[in-house]
């Protein structure tokens, strides 16, 4: 692990503006810094610097970057009274990436990687490359590298520089033209890929439509999708909720791609349970925009889970980060119930407990659990047949026992509460949509 450690080294630079304060400077950091995990980075040192706005030509100042350099390439920097080192050569190897928490024009990164001498990567490549990473199925690999092409496209002439001669101009063999330089055929071939990506999520966006209807035609078919914060323990509620084997990570973005199953032990009506991609704050607008499809899960849901990390201190950040997504993608409006989860994680005892109180002040009908307990998981569980089911009515059934073939329907459409026998045959006491009450009296009728 150490080697690894070792031979995957980053630092981490950022402004802080006036109109940012220390604990929201401070969460972003810490941010970056789980990022920077995911990728496989280890941060190894955090410059930072107040100004009232970032330096044009190379977000920090020039000092700043000088000091990263001096940093990156082990050059010691001494104390003009006393002689003593300020800055000594980092421990460990190489730094590989600087890691800028902002995203950043294609000038300012070209120039700040000329000044420390190391790869620059800011907030949005990071997250990209994250997503490009994890992404699984399709329809998630085209959106990301939609994204990815977006972001490089207006790149690729800082590349050019940085590369030297071969930006320059070269003759048309398979060109458009005489004289079209490697950046315009780059950029005329990346126009034409995120054209046809788009052609084929058209047509996966088509699939998933047909399947969707051909879902809600199912009978007693009802749908919850997870939201929330990335790591906020989501994968852990689905899997403790469904019982099935999902990836459950400590780490951001372990889950791109949505993942649906049947609420288990199984209701009435069937409830299908989807987890979705995690939020994050800035999300950069071209995967959020890219992603609409992957979190339409959540548009198709009659009630949404928002989960949060209780144990969270910047907890109400990322609830409006969340809040905030929801909006854009039009699901803010859906029955939504908030789930802090993580309460174990909180402290002892009287630290959950207090937690617990001071949440259900003030938020009054939100649930207070840990995915990990049984008991909370129960709890969560009668609470989402409830909300689907607060629509049904009672009413009686009497099965002949000439047709008691269609006992099985009965069970599979509606929640039995009682059952008891006469001389005509079995009679049901039972609960379901008014619609459905109908269809099976008549077919007991036809029977």
């Amino acid at each position: 692990m150490k080697q690894e450690d070792q031979a995957r080294r980053a630092i981490m630079a950022a402004v802080q503006l006036p109109q940012v304060s220390d604990v929201e400077f401070e969460a972003s950091l810490m941010e970056l810094r789980e990022l920077a995990k995911t990728l496989g980075f280890t941060v190894v040192k955090c410059f930072v610097q107040k100004r009232a706005g970032f330096d044009q030509t190379g977000y920090l100042g020039v000092g700043k970057r000088q000091e990263i350099a001096e940093y990156v390439n082990g050059v010691a920097a001494f104390d003009e009274l006393d002689g003593t080192p300020l800055l000594s050569e980092p421990e460990g190897g190489e730094i590989e990436a600087l890691l800028v928490d902002h995203e950043i024009s294609p000038s300012q990164a070209r120039n700040l990687e000329l000044a420390v001498g190391c790869e620059v990567m800011d907030r949005t490549m990071v997250i990209l490359e994250i997503f490009h990473r994890n992404a699984r199925s399709r329809a998630a690999k085209a959106q990301v590298e939609i994204a990815r092409l977006g972001y490089m496209a207006p790149r690729l002439r800082e590349a050019a520089k940085l590369a030297g001669p071969q930006g320059r101009q070269r003759s048309g063999m398979g060109g458009r033209g005489a004289g079209e330089s490697h950046t315009e055929l780059d950029r005329r071939k990346i126009r034409d890929r995120i054209a046809e990506l788009q052609l084929e999520i058209v047509a996966m966006e088509a699939e998933r439509k047909t399947q969707r209807a051909r879902r809600q035609e199912r009978k007693g078919l009802a749908g919850v999708a997870l939201v929330g914060y990335t790591n906020a323990g989501k994968s852990t509620l689905m899997r403790a909720l469904t019982g099935s084997e999902v990836l459950v990570a400590n780490k951001l973005f372990a889950t791109l791609d949505t993942t649906v199953r049947a609420l288990y032990p199984e209701s009435v009506p069937r409830v299908l349970v989807s987890d979705t991609v995690g939020f994050i704050k800035n999300l950069p607008h071209g995967l959020v925009a890219s992603f609409k499809s992957t979190l339409d899960e959540a548009l198709d849901a009659e009630l949404l889970l928002h989960v949060i990390d209780a144990s969270d201190p910047g907890f109400e950040r990322q609830l409006e980060v969340t809040d905030h997504v929801l909006a854009e993608i039009g699901a803010d409006e859906l029955p939504r119930i908030r789930v802090f989860n993580k309460i174990d994680f909180v402290g002892d005892e009287a630290a959950q407990a207090a937690c617990t109180a001071a949440l259900r002040e003030k938020y009054p009908d939100c649930v207070v659990m840990s995915a990990r307990n049984p008991a909370d998981v129960a709890r969560m569980h009668a609470r989402i047949v409830a909300f689907f089911q607060q629509d049904l009515v009672e009413g009686e059934l009497l099965l002949p026992w000439s047709a008691q073939q269609l006992r099985k329907d009965i069970y599979a459409s509606c929640a039995v509460l009682e059952e008891s026998a006469s001389e005509e045959g079995a009679i049901f006491r039972v609960r379901s949509e008014a619609e459905n009450l109908e269809q099976l009296r008549t077919l007991i009728a036809q029977a």
